[in-house]
């Protein structure tokens, strides 16, 4: 028996299944202590705004939720072209090794392509070699050369106060 799996874009509807893989990521990458977003916030975020902040792609299989990826635009100065940010991918456990992840970054390329986009880049903790290996079995390059840097509400603050 053969699964079907189904891209869609999320609508205000999935909300509880988008908090559900948030947290189920956060757990995943030990960083539940990390999370505050609760249904509001994702609701303004997502869905409320006429700039909205991040849009979010659902996988289905067998028409039950399976994972997601919530994305962002960024830019591209040298290219002088919008591209795609890759926030979050996360696959259910028990969907993976399905082609599942593979089909949500096909989908989000595709998309990028279709917009005349420079890249679609995103970021992976350096302890999660299944999602590097997956990664570079696609095509994607590590950047060796560049470091994620990132200020925090705190940060900023303290560094705005200077």
């Amino acid at each position: 028996m053969s699964t079907q799996t189904k891209i869609r874009n999320a609508e205000e509807q999935d909300i509880p299944v988008i908090l559900n893989f948030i947290r189920q990521l956060a757990e995943y990458e030990k960083l539940s202590h990390e999370v505050v977003v609760n249904e509001e916030l994702i609701k303004k975020s997502l869905f409320l705004s006429d700039h909205k902040a991040a849009y979010c792609i659902l996988a289905f299989s067998d028409n039950q939720p399976a994972g997601f990826a919530l994305y962002f635009k960024n830019f591209s100065t040298f290219k002088g072209r919008p591209g795609i940010y890759l926030e979050d991918l996360f696959v259910d456990p028990k969907y993976r090794g399905k082609g599942i992840g593979k089909k949500l970054l096909q989908e989000l390329a595709r998309r990028a392509l279709e917009s005349n986009f420079a890249r679609l880049e995103w970021s992976v903790l350096d302890w999660n070699t299944p999602a590097i290996q997956f990664y570079e079995s696609i095509g994607a390059k590590k950047m060796e050369e560049w470091f994620t840097f990132r200020m925090t509400e705190e940060a900023m603050t303290q560094f705005i106060d200077q």
